[in-house]
């Protein structure tokens, strides 16, 4: 009998794949990038001293509030320039992205893109 494994777990074991191939430094932090079936998430880190620098997510008051829906790619379009914006502000011009083992596609490509017009090197 042939067993799929279940998106979830594929997920999981690309992201490690990606994980190991880079993270993020103090000069160039890690933006990860998560997104659930209601909201998406991202944060700034640096994986030397395991500090989250920046976040933002669809979940907070003042986001939520400018979007119609907070699962579609407009919502990831405005998440990449408030967290690109609040990178900015902290100091912070480059960095890498983690698309979280997620096709680089629609709402993951949508929030890169986004951070890219705000400022954000990657």
């Amino acid at each position: 009998m042939v067993r799929k494994e279940s998106r979830q777990a594929v997920r999981v074991k690309k992201h490690m794949k990606i994980r190991n191939r880079f993270s993020g430094t103090a000069e160039r932090p890690r933006l990860a990038v998560f997104r659930s079936n209601n909201h998406m998430y991202a944060q700034i880190i640096d994986d030397t001293v395991g500090n989250t620098l920046a976040s933002a997510s669809t979940l907070e008051k003042e986001i939520k509030a400018e979007l119609e829906k907070t699962n579609n790619v407009d919502a990831a379009a405005y998440l990449g320039t408030v967290i690109a914006k609040r990178a900015i502000e902290k100091g912070i011009k480059e960095v890498v992205f983690d698309r979280g083992g997620f096709i680089y596609q629609g709402k993951i490509a949508a929030l890169a893109d986004a951070a890219r017009e705000a400022g954000l090197e990657f």
